[in-house]
């Protein structure tokens, strides 16, 4: 069935469009002549292009379509060639009733498949499970895509995804199920992120670590604990000794020799055994162990000089590598220490009897070169980084998604759980609809066989001659054509008929030849086949008599697909008669006007720009009479039908009930509104015969107003103001004062109307 039909771009229907919406299985449509009705039929059929109109399906399933319309009868019976045959069923009554049946398992499997259907995408083809499971997507879309946001610093990661929501849920979908990279935290990925990306990666060297074992061993020598003092058997030594002031009197030597054997102390002239004595104590021995000492202080030194320039080397603190602010705070400890150990060396060399205990630096040195070696091993990650880019870019990446997975695990699992059920009943639900539509499939292949042993183009015939002659057409009927499968048209004296039918005869044939069409087939098979059905003005050229048969053959179908007994399950029924449309809508079983709940009611109201087609709930034609006030009362009365519709009002009721003077109306009026009444009230001269037939005066929007004024001021100024009144109902409006100021004489007026 048929749910909504947009019609846009195509015949009277502009760019805006109109749409019929929420159609029903039966559906009236009321337009005048031009107004758009063909149109919608030929978008209904579907055999043409019409790129801007489109149609909508319940559930999807579409129906064949027969339409009867002005393109039917001249594809049909306007050709040269035969008529088509139209295959029925003939009397076997045992294939005919197991077709019947063979047709009811059919609808009970086509039922099954539409509830499948609707559980899988719904009614509107755009809900149930696909629609639950699109939007359990979508929501992980927004969901990760907003978790995505804390890893901003870190996008690199997600080069082509960054731009694109659907991209990145679908990778993340792909991750989720494969990724076993290490779980970092997004610190430290953002640290790996700056080397990694960086886009200003170059290689580095690796600075030497110092070797500082020379100076643990200078930091040990035994000389720094020894007490160095002189020989201890020579005469002085014991003195010396009391005195404790070996260092003292080592240092006085230098003067004493200055002062040629003087006493620097006591400035006493020595002897020469004094001499030899100080001599003696100070031994080789004494003076080798104080250039030991002499040598260490120099090595020492030297060390701490070289470890210094080494450290202090511009590439060194100059390297982003290196925590330069620690570095700089532990050689800066280190080199107190060393400058202190050669502090005490200095002091030993003055006081060599004392024993020195210097500063363990080793501690200190494995600190400073900690830094050295962390950023080595930076330096050694970069290096490796640029020989193997590709490969940890890879990795990182993957790291930065495990984060990305592990911080949305709950997010993902209840998806998980959700998805994977919605999965489950789709697959399900696509299995058992392949299934049944592979039984459907057999079981109308089934019904089509059967259908081919009684189904021929004879009991069509024989049906359409009986009613033609009951009808009284019996100058012609339908023979068997010489081409096996199709119909001529023929005369009593067996000559063809075809090319000289009346209107009349033909609308009426044509009629018949579409009502056993729609119960039949063109083909041996089909005549059970499910349709949508349109009768597009059936009635044209036909007499009272037989437009009411055609309306009752009508009738017959919809009550038909109403019983559902019938293949066909939708039927439109479009005219421009009012007579036709109110005798085809008669239904005793509707409640009031208001519609049933399985049909609805349509107007095309066409104005000089567009045509409009508006819903009603209930039947909007009543009465030719109410149709024309009914335009009056419209919001924007049709520019080009607004001149005949007032005219015609004046005309059927003033003949009705009489009580007008004309003249006197008409010189009511001065100027431009004194031709609009002449105009209006020019059936009068024309007689009766007139008024069916159209007058068209180009009128613009900005006229329409003035016709309405002057059609409302005839009504009021002839005494039949209340008539218009009651007419306009709540659309009613008093004319404004200033024109009111304008009637000349309404008592004069109202007395020659009334006494007329």
């Amino acid at each position: 069935m048929i749910e909504d039909i947009h019609l846009a771009n195509e015949g009277a229907y502009d760019a805006t469009g109109t749409k019929l919406e929420g159609l029903k299985n039966l559906n009236f449509i009321f337009g005048s002549n031009g107004s758009g009705k063909t149109t919608i039929s030929r978008v209904i059929e579907g055999s043409g292009e019409f790129p801007d109109c489109q149609k909508t399906w319940l559930g999807g399933a579409e129906l064949e379509t027969c339409v009867y319309n002005k393109d039917f009868v001249e594809k049909h019976f306007d050709a040269e060639s035969s008529i088509k045959g139209i295959y029925t069923f003939g009397e076997n009554i045992e294939v005919t009733t197991r077709i019947k049946t063979l047709k009811g398992e059919s609808d009970k499997i086509d039922a099954k498949l539409k509830n499948l259907r609707k559980v899988l995408i719904g009614e509107d083809g755009a809900s149930g499970k696909k629609k639950e499971r699109e939007a359990l997507d979508t929501q992980l879309l927004q969901d990760v895509w907003g978790a995505k946001g804390k890893f901003s610093d870190l996008k690199n990661a997600f080069t082509g995804l960054n731009s694109d929501k659907k991209k990145f849920r679908d990778r993340y979908l792909i991750e989720a199920s494969s990724n076993a990279a290490t779980l970092k935290e997004v610190a430290e990925l953002g640290l790996d992120a700056e080397t990694v990306f960086s886009d200003a990666l170059t290689p580095a060297t690796t600075f030497p670590v110092q070797d500082n074992s020379m100076m643990q061993s200078l930091e040990g020598s035994a000389i720094l604990k020894k007490k160095i003092i002189g020989k201890e058997d020579v005469d002085i030594a014991a003195l010396i000794e009391t005195l404790g002031n070996s260092d003292w009197v080592q240092q006085g030597r230098q003067y004493f020799d200055q002062l040629e054997d003087q006493c620097p102390f006591c400035q006493q002239k020595t002897n020469g055994a004094f001499k030899q004595s100080l001599e003696a104590y100070f031994d080789e021995t004494y003076l080798t162990e104080l250039a030991e000492i002499d040598k260490l202080l120099s090595d020492y030194t030297d060390a701490v000089s070289n470890l210094v320039t080494n450290y202090n080397a511009a590439d060194i603190i100059d390297s982003p590598y290196l925590d330069r602010e620690a570095f700089e705070k532990d050689i800066t400890a280190l080199r107190l220490a060393l400058d202190g150990n050669i502090g005490r060396i200095s002091a030993k060399r003055k006081e060599p009897s004392a024993p020195v205990t210097l500063t363990d630096t080793a501690p200190l040195f494995a600190v400073v070169n900690g830094h050295i070696s962390t950023a080595n091993t930076k330096i050694k990650a970069n290096n490796d980084t640029i020989d193997n880019l590709a490969a940890r870019k890879k990795e990182l990446t993957s790291q930065i998604w495990k984060r990305l997975l592990e911080d949305t695990k709950t997010t993902y699992d209840q998806f998980k759980t959700k998805a994977d059920g919605l999965d489950r009943a789709i697959t399900s639900l696509n299995v058992q609809i392949e299934a049944e539509t592979k039984n459907l499939e057999a079981k109308r292949e089934e019904i089509e066989e059967n259908e081919r042993e009684i189904t021929s183009i004879k009991p069509t015939i024989d049906a359409i001659n009986k009613l033609l002659k009951s009808f009284g057409f019996a100058n012609f009927h339908l023979e068997e054509g010489d081409e096996s499968g199709f119909y001529e048209v023929k005369r009593m004296d067996g000559s063809d008929a075809k090319q000289t039918l009346s209107e009349g005869e033909k609308s009426f044939i044509t009629f018949l030849y579409f009502y056993y069409l729609i119960r039949g087939s063109f083909n041996s098979s089909g005549g059970t086949t499910d349709k949508v059905v349109v009768f597009d003005d059936p009635v044209s050229s036909l007499d009272a008599d037989i437009l009411f048969i055609v309306c009752n053959l009508i009738k017959h179908v919809v009550s038909e697909m109403r019983s559902g007994t019938s293949s066909i399950k939708q039927v439109f029924v479009l005219t421009h008669n009012i007579y036709f449309h109110k005798e085809v809508t008669f239904d005793k079983k509707r409640s009031g006007a208001t519609a049933r709940s399985d049909e609805t009611f349509w107007v095309v109201r066409k104005t000089s720009d567009r045509s409009q087609v508006v819903p009603f709930d209930e039947n909007p034609i009543k009465s030719s009479y109410e149709l024309l006030w009914r335009e009056v009362r419209q919001k924007t009365p049709s520019d080009t039908a607004i001149q005949n519709v007032t005219r015609r009002i004046l005309e059927h009721y003033f003949k009705f009930y009489g009580g007008i003077a004309p003249e006197t109306i008409i010189d009511c009026f001065e100027g431009k509104d004194k031709m609009v009444c002449s105009s209006l009230l020019s059936w009068i001269n024309d007689g009766s015969h007139f008024a069916p037939d159209d007058l068209y005066v180009a009128c613009d929007p900005s006229q329409i107003d003035r016709y309405l004024v002057v059609f409302q001021k005839i009504f009021e100024d002839s005494g039949h103001g209340e008539h218009y009144k009651m007419m306009m109902g709540d659309d009613y409006v008093p004319l404004p004062l200033e024109i009111e100021d304008n009637l000349q004489d309404h008592t004069l007026i109202e007395q020659e109307a009334n006494g007329a």
